[in-house]
C-alpha cells in the first residue's frame, strides 16, 4: 500500500523584512486597513463634532439653556501672567488643544470678574478656545480711552499666535485698534466684533442725540437722560466746563449743535478712538455681527466699518440678537441661526 500523503500545517518563519513570500501577514493587512480608514474618517468626525459644538454654543448663548455645558468639561481658570495686565486665562480641557482667543469686554463695572464676562469666557473655552480675558479699566467706568488699547496689546503679546480676538460692544474699539497695532497685528488671525462701533464721533452722536445714519439707513431712538449724564461724567476730563454742562442737560438738539462744531482737541480724541481710522491696517479677517434692533450701538456702525474695509470682511446682520444677547422669538429665525452658526464654526479650531 502506498504511504498516505500527510500534509503538515505550514509554519511561517519570522523574517526582518516580512514573510518569505514578501507579503505582509493578514493581521498587519487588517491593521493597516483599519488605520487608513481611521485617517479618512477622523476629519469627518472632527467636522461633525465642531458643527455640534458650534450649534450647542449658540443654543446656550442665545437661551442660556446649558447644552454646551452638558457636553463639555469645565475649563480651568487661572491668571494669564502677562506683565502689567490684570487678566485671567480660561483653559479648554477637551480632547483637542484649545485655540488662542482674547476676549475684550464692553461696559463691565467689575471687569474680568463681572459675572457676564466670566460666563462668556467659560462658554468660549468650552467651545474649544484658551480664552484670555483682561480687565479693560476704562470700560469699567464707561470711559473711552487709548490706554485700553495698550491693555489689549499686552494681552495679545502674552498670548501665543495665531489668536482670535472678540470685541464685545464698545470693547470692539480697543480690540480693533489693537489688531491694527504693528507690535501685535501679525499675531491676530481673526477679529469678531459683536455690536461694536466704527466711528468715535458717530457713536457719541448716537448716545447723545439718539440719531444714526449711514448709506441711506437712518433712524432715531430715545435714550434715558440719566444714562447720557453718566456717560458724560465718566468722560468729563475731555470737555471744558461749559461744554460739559451743555451736554449733561440731556437735550438732543443742543448736543447735535455741539457735535457739528467740535473743538479740535476733542475731534482728534474721537478720531484716535475710531477703528474706522485703522481698518485697512488690520491684516486679520474681520467678522462683524450686529443686531438690527440694537439700542446701545446702532448697526450702521458695522455697515460703516464693512464699507471701509470690505476685503476679508464678513458682515452678519441679524434680528436674533439685540445688543450682545439673544432677543425674543429667536427660534423662529432660522436664517439668522444659520448665519451665526457659520460664524462660530468658522472661528473654531
Amino acid at each position: 500500500m502506498a504511504p498516505c500523503d500527510v500534509r503538515q500545517p505550514q509554519v511561517a518563519r519570522l523574517t526582518v523584512g516580512g514573510t518569505p513570500s514578501g507579503k505582509e501577514p493578514a493581521g498587519w493587512q487588517v491593521l493597516s486597513a483599519f488605520l487608513l480608514a481611521l485617517l479618512l474618517v477622523a476629519p469627518v468626525l472632527r467636522a461633525a463634532w465642531n458643527g455640534a459644538v458650534s450649534a450647542a454654543f449658540l443654543v446656550e448663548f442665545l437661551t442660556h439653556a446649558p447644552l454646551l455645558t452638558a457636553m463639555t468639561l469645565t475649563p480651568v481658570r487661572g491668571p494669564l501672567g502677562a506683565p502689567g495686565v490684570a487678566a485671567d486665562l480660561y483653559i479648554h480641557t477637551g480632547w483637542t488643544g484649545g485655540a488662542r482667543l482674547v476676549l475684550v469686554h464692553g461696559f463691565a463695572p467689575q471687569g474680568k470678574d463681572e459675572s457676564r464676562v466670566r460666563d462668556a469666557a467659560a462658554l468660549l473655552a468650552r467651545a474649544g478656545f484658551d480664552v484670555a480675558v483682561p480687565t479693560i479699566a476704562g470700560l469699567t467706568r464707561g470711559r473711552l480711552g487709548l490706554d485700553d488699547v495698550e491693555t489689549v496689546v499686552a494681552a495679545l503679546a502674552g498670548h501665543a499666535a495665531p489668536t482670535v480676538v472678540i470685541g464685545v460692544s464698545v470693547g470692539a474699539g480697543p480690540a480693533l485698534l489693537a489688531a491694527a497695532d504693528p507690535r501685535v497685528r501679525d499675531r491676530v488671525s481673526a477679529v469678531l466684533s459683536l455690536g461694536g462701533y466704527a466711528s468715535g464721533l458717530e457713536v457719541v452722536r448716537f448716545w447723545l442725540t439718539g440719531t444714526y445714519e449711514f448709506g441711506g439707513v437712518r433712524g432715531r431712538v430715545s435714550h434715558d437722560p440719566e444714562l447720557v449724564r453718566m456717560f458724560m461724567r465718566a468722560n468729563a476730563d475731555v470737555l471744558d466746563p461749559p461744554s460739559r454742562a451743555l451736554l449733561e442737560s440731556g437735550e438732543p438738539e443742543k448736543a447735535a449743535r455741539f457735535l457739528t462744531a467740535l473743538p479740535q482737541e476733542l475731534q482728534r480724541h474721537l478720531d484716535a478712538l475710531s477703528p474706522l481710522r485703522v481698518a485697512r491696517d488690520i491684516p486679520a479677517r474681520l467678522v462683524l455681527v450686529h443686531g438690527y434692533q440694537d439700542r446701545a450701538v446702532p448697526y450702521t456702525e458695522s455697515l460703516r466699518l464693512a464699507a471701509a474695509r470690505p476685503e476679508r470682511t464678513t458682515l452678519v446682520l441679524v434680528g436674533i440678537v439685540e445688543h450682545v444677547e439673544g432677543g425674543p422669538g429667536s427660534w423662529r429665525q432660522a436664517g439668522d441661526l444659520l448665519a451665526l452658526w457659520r460664524v462660530m464654526y468658522g472661528l473654531r479650531p
